[in-house]
């Protein structure tokens, strides 16, 4: 792991190297998850190189803050990224579900800009679920339970990765998840996006319903450059359930954008 000192904290990232060299994406994880959920993307096979995926504050390795769900922790989840994105020259800003909100958060509130932004499984709007609000207060394990039945994180609930992602849940904790979610419900840019300047792919997994169709429509329709892909037999964890086809994906729009 490496690390960057900013705002009083430390931010933890893993930065992949391979033979190839061509612009550096970087990977924004989501709600209860870890850089990890990346790996695929990261790896030397991944689509990109070079390559940098980050811990956002309270999860894995990088520090905790002490703020409420809502603005200010998205706020300090930009701040982690464009921190990030200065120190390795990042050039396109990959974002899923709350990572997708930090990236046209930083997009809209930071002057440290992408050339390009590619949002999977996220919204310029991210309500959540009365019954999993309160689950995430009061019973951890039925909220856990929830994100992991058919077609929310994983179209196949029994897919491999399943167990992991239940772990990385596990690992972060229901505080630093419950503040996550909270703060996607909170989060809403859709009277914003014609202020997006840069282009922007939106990728959605054909089965997601955490963030359905209709969310990665109207961000490829609002944002003045904005396009729209859709992962077949995927739900909200695309990158992770069909690897190979949103590499392939997000492979073409950077080649073609960057």
């Amino acid at each position: 792991m490496n690390w960057v000192n900013h705002d009083g904290r430390v931010t933890a990232y893993r930065q992949a190297q391979s033979a190839d060299t061509g612009p550096t994406a970087l990977y924004v994880h989501g709600s209860g998850a870890t850089h990890r959920v990346w790996g695929r993307q990261y790896a030397p096979s991944g689509p990109t190189h070079p390559a940098v995926a980050l811990d956002l504050s309270g999860h894995g390795d990088s520090d905790e803050i002490a703020t409420e769900a809502g603005p200010t922790t998205l706020d300090a989840y930009a701040d982690d990224v464009v921190a990030v994105g200065r120190e390795t020259d990042a050039d396109v800003l990959v974002g899923n579900s709350l990572g997708g909100a930090v990236a046209q958060w930083v997009a809209l509130e930071r002057d440290w800009t992408p050339e390009a932004l590619v949002l999977l499984g996220t919204g310029p709007e991210l309500p959540v679920f009365e019954g999993l609000q309160e689950w995430l207060e009061a019973d951890w394990d039925r909220a856990v339970e929830f994100l992991h039945e058919r077609d929310r994180l994983f179209h196949d609930p029994d897919h491999e990765a399943a167990s992991r992602s239940r772990e990385q849940m596990e690992a972060v904790g229901q505080t630093v998840t419950r503040r996550d979610f909270m703060t996607c419900h909170g989060f809403d840019v859709r009277a914003r996006l014609g202020e997006i300047d840069v282009p922007v792919l939106t990728v959605c997994g054909e089965h997601d319903k955490l963030t359905p169709r209709a969310y990665h429509e109207t961000l490829a329709r609002e944002v003045p450059d904005g396009e729209v892909s859709f992962v077949p037999d995927a739900a909200h964890l695309a990158m992770v359930e069909q690897a190979e086809v949103f590499n392939d994906i997000l492979q073409e729009f950077v080649e073609d954008t960057v």
